[in-house]
């Protein structure tokens, strides 16, 4: 009796996130998805300045991340730009970033490298939802006064939507997005605030002036008018995150 093992037949699940895994196994393009993260558009000279690379290079492995979808790509007049093609790619790639440093984030090269990686661990935005110490904080915040609950998965209470209601932050409950969902947090390693809920205050909290970009872009700090209203709005202590 033949008793060798039969071909099995072609997966093309396996064969899609074998492609997709491709996609990221490169560090050029891992640092593309990275920068990404910010939630903005960019353009390939940024891109290819912010990894250093040449030019014909970044244009060719953001062909590859269009192609497979993690990207997708805008163009206005002459000026072609690129962002992450949704929640779902930048979940993925947050994701794989806090499992690539399981113990944490990795001891920085240089003084400006520590200076960067202490801005992001204090307040960064995860594609469109605060993350870091301060998405944290405002997460636990929330929490602790019953505007979200985190015993069965994330979901806001009635107060929570109440609480929205009455900064005037409005949700979209119409797409498929989830209201509220957890995002691990790959500095801090417990999940802050995602979802639709999660990018509604984002956007609520630059557009207020609660706080403000700096540097890449990418990391968030508190201004003055923001921690008084922290402080009102969830009761943390005034200027949580100083520089």
């Amino acid at each position: 009796m033949d008793r060798s093992p039969r071909p099995r037949p072609h997966d093309s699940t396996a064969a899609r996130l074998a492609a997709l895994a491709a996609l990221l196994a490169d560090e050029t393009r891992a640092s593309f998805c990275l920068a990404l993260l910010d939630g903005r558009a960019w353009t390939a000279g940024e891109l290819a300045r912010y990894a250093g690379v040449a030019p014909s290079t970044a244009s060719e492995h953001l062909g590859r991340l269009v192609a497979g979808g993690l990207l997708a790509e805008e163009r206005q007049g002459r000026h072609r730009y690129v962002r992450l093609a949704g929640e779902r790619a930048a979940h993925l790639v947050e994701e794989l970033a806090s499992q690539a440093v399981p113990g944490g984030p990795e001891r920085p090269r240089s003084l400006r490298a520590a200076s960067v990686g202490s801005a992001l661990a204090r307040g960064r935005t995860c594609y469109d939802h605060l993350a870091g110490r301060l998405g944290i904080r405002i997460t636990e915040a929330m929490t602790v006064r019953g505007l979200l609950r985190q015993d069965t998965g994330f979901a806001l209470t009635e107060a929570g939507l109440e609480w929205f209601d009455t900064l005037g932050i409005p949700l979209d409950r119409s797409g498929r997005r989830p209201l509220a969902r957890g995002c691990l947090d790959w500095t801090e390693r417990r999940p802050h605030l995602a979802g639709a809920a999660g990018a509604a205050l984002c956007a609520h909290v630059l557009e207020s002036g609660w706080c403000e970009r700096f540097g890449s872009g990418r990391a968030v700090r508190v201004t003055s008018a923001g921690a008084r209203a922290l402080s009102d709005r969830l009761g943390l202590a005034p200027d949580p995150l100083p520089d």
